[in-house]
């Protein structure tokens, strides 16, 4: 069994979700890999109602979700603008696929990623068909990750040049903190402003620009979480930012508190 994942950047208060649920991360089937970022499994039994709180990935995912009381379901979820909120009760189990940046397009060829996003549609109604209880009924993880697998490898996603390419684009913005300009970016990938927003709109389903903000304001969730004396400034100055009351006002539209104050635990 592949060692789980311990990366929780997005996870608003990733402390205390690990205290409430069981929360582990897994590598899908080789041919897969080039596609997906991991599976996210969750599994709870709580004596409270929690609520969970992340700023969300530029990823598409797709989830079978199981909560108290309800039936099983699946859905796609695109990429969400705002932070998304789940309440959490009694006993449930959640297993999700987070497709990489540009890895989602290739399973569902026929639409452009921007179609999903800011949506969660469920199945049916999306062109994909899996059995909810045949992911999320084993007790075993290791079935659940088989099941995962086998619901992907029978899509047989299709090579696709643009896709490759956008998953590459965005690995440079989430590892360069140089880049900053969308205009300088374009040009030094050898293209124009408005064909790399193009094809940000048909592979990844948000613009290169929003792309930016995001995961900057990832970093800056992560330095919130780990170190309680911060230098906002110099942070700021670190991702790119103006000056630092841009990146407050970003991080507290995107939050919902000043990083300050999210730092002191008022989350």
């Amino acid at each position: 069994m592949a060692a789980p994942r311990r990366d929780h950047r997005g996870i608003v208060d990733a402390a205390e979700l690990l205290a409430q649920v069981r929360f582990r991360r897994r590598e899908p089937a080789e041919p897969l890999r080039p596609y997906l970022e991991h599976y996210w499994l969750i599994d709870w039994d709580l004596t409270r109602p929690y609520a969970s709180h992340v700023v969300p990935h530029p990823s598409v995912n797709v989830v079978f979700q199981r909560f108290a009381g309800q039936e099983p379901f699946a859905e796609v979820a695109g990429i969400g603008l705002e932070l998304f909120t789940q309440k959490l009760e009694g006993r449930g189990r959640v297993c999700g696929i987070q497709f990489r940046p540009g890895g989602f397009r290739p399973f569902v060829p026929g639409r452009p990623v921007s179609d999903w996003t800011g949506r969660r549609v469920r199945f049916p109604e999306v062109p994909l068909d899996a059995d909810p209880h045949a992911v999320l009924g084993p007790d075993d993880e290791d079935a659940r990750v088989a099941a995962l697998d086998a619901f992907l490898l029978g899509l047989a996603p299709r090579p696709d040049p643009q896709a490759d390419l956008a998953m590459t684009l965005v690995d440079r913005i989430r590892a360069d903190r140089t880049i900053r300009r969308v205009g300088d970016f374009a040009r030094a990938e050898g293209m124009s402003v408005r064909v790399l927003q193009r094809l940000f709109a048909g592979y990844v389903g948000v613009g290169p620009k929003w792309v930016v903000l995001r995961y900057r304001i990832h970093e800056a969730l992560e330095r919130a979480e780990t170190d309680r004396d911060v230098d906002w400034a110099t942070l700021a100055a670190d991702l790119g930012y103006a000056d630092q009351a841009h990146l407050v006002r970003d991080f507290t539209a995107t939050v919902g508190v000043p990083p300050t104050a999210y730092a002191q635990g008022a989350v």
